[in-house]
């Protein structure tokens, strides 16, 4: 039997990858540090996914073990007999998969292998290449993730550590140019040649979206991500901003959809967002305002990209305003770090500082008109 390697026992891990590999035959062993989730997983040898949508479902994923990350050692025993690999831990926690990945790749003795890299991070792929000591016939796959998971009480997860809720959603789009072997026959992971479409729509289109619901919906008040795409401005300001992205994706990669399939695609991003069972939280979606205000991240990369591509971003702009007025707090009435930084720097310098410092704008030079837009709101 196959052997998938799954470094990142969490909620992308369990409810995505390992659920299709697993579902496609393979035996799936999660790498973790937190021991608990790994010892239940070699005690039962399965977990459960309940998938929280608009019809409710459950499965179990069958033939899993684990391995504890601390064990260095065993980690590179996998690696050494893995088929292929796939990290999900965090774009933080990546460094620390470098020094057991070239240990384990040497111990390979040249045989290849494919690792899926299931981060939130640009440029994945250079990012461990540059760091590996070991890194012959290896291929480093940048992925889009879309799947969004559902919000999982304590009480829940303290009773099974191994249970996992998440949406129907299930795919993994990868580079196709991103492997040095065929790629696997798994249901749910679609591979693409032009793979920086992909990554632009999921930040531009998805992305962009899910902010501009939260920013605008928290200035309604909403508390909730669901609760705001029920109400007419947070939910036609995002769908408008989406569809500001699509034209300007369509524009610029002319081969990789049609019209029809980018509005089905903005359209089925809503209904997701609209789940009550994800109970995900304009504080979340929205929170740390200086990463999600940078020039090349979902709100200016978007602007910027659909004014190159001639397209006029009315609705980008007006999430882009809402966002210089967040200040959701989390539970405890707290606000973000850094966002509490952001809100002190604008209440001193102004929304106009705040751009050229945040999103890099030249607002009394090259961009003053673009910045007066958006601070006048048109």
């Amino acid at each position: 039997m196959s052997v998938f390697l799954q470094f990142g026992a969490g909620k992308i891990g369990r409810s995505l990858c390992g659920a299709l590999f697993a579902r496609a035959g393979y035996e799936v062993v999660f790498v973790d540090v937190d021991t608990r989730v790994i010892r239940a997983l070699n005690a039962e040898g399965r977990y459960r996914v309940v998938v929280k949508d608009e019809i409710p479902d459950e499965f179990w994923v069958e033939n899993v073990r684990g391995v504890d990350a601390a064990d260095t050692d065993a980690v590179v025993a996998e690696i050494a007999r893995a088929d292929m690999a796939a990290t999900a831990v965090g774009a933080g926690a990546l460094e620390a998969l470098i020094e057991p990945l070239s240990r384990g790749l040497a111990a390979r003795d040249g045989r290849p292998i494919d690792i899926l890299l299931c981060e939130n991070l640009r440029n994945a792929a250079d990012f461990v290449r540059e760091r590996l000591t070991e890194d012959r016939s290896v291929g480093l796959i940048e992925t889009s993730i879309g799947k969004m998971v559902p919000i999982m009480p304590d009480d829940v997860v303290k009773e099974d550590p191994t249970l996992v809720w998440a949406e129907a959603y299930n795919r993994i789009v990868a580079d196709r140019q991103g492997f040095v072997l065929p790629p696997p026959d798994v249901e749910g992971l679609v591979t693409r040649d032009n793979f920086k479409a992909y990554v632009d729509r999921k930040l531009f289109v998805h992305n962009l979206g899910h902010a501009a619901c939260a920013y605008l919906g928290f200035l309604e008040g909403h508390d909730l991500i669901w609760q705001a795409m029920e109400s007419d401005t947070p939910r036609e300001t995002a769908l408008g901003a989406m569809r500001e992205s699509g034209r300007a994706l369509l524009s610029t990669y002319r081969d990789e959809w049609t019209e029809d399939e980018m509005e089905g695609h903005i359209l089925d991003l809503a209904r997701r967002f609209r789940n009550r069972a994800l109970g995900d939280s304009v504080y979340r979606v929205g929170r740390d305002l200086p990463r999600k205000l940078a020039p090349d991240d979902r709100l200016f990369g978007a602007l910027r990209f659909q004014i190159a591509a001639g397209v006029e971003p009315v609705n980008t702009m007006r999430a882009v305003a809402a966002a210089l007025r967040f200040r959701a707090t989390d539970e405890s009435g707290e606000m973000f770090p850094s966002d509490a930084e952001v809100a002190a720097f604008i209440e001193k310098e102004g929304d106009r500082a705040a751009l050229a410092k945040y999103a890099g704008l030249d607002t009394e030079g090259a961009d003053r008109e673009l910045a007066d837009r958006i601070l006048k709101g048109d």
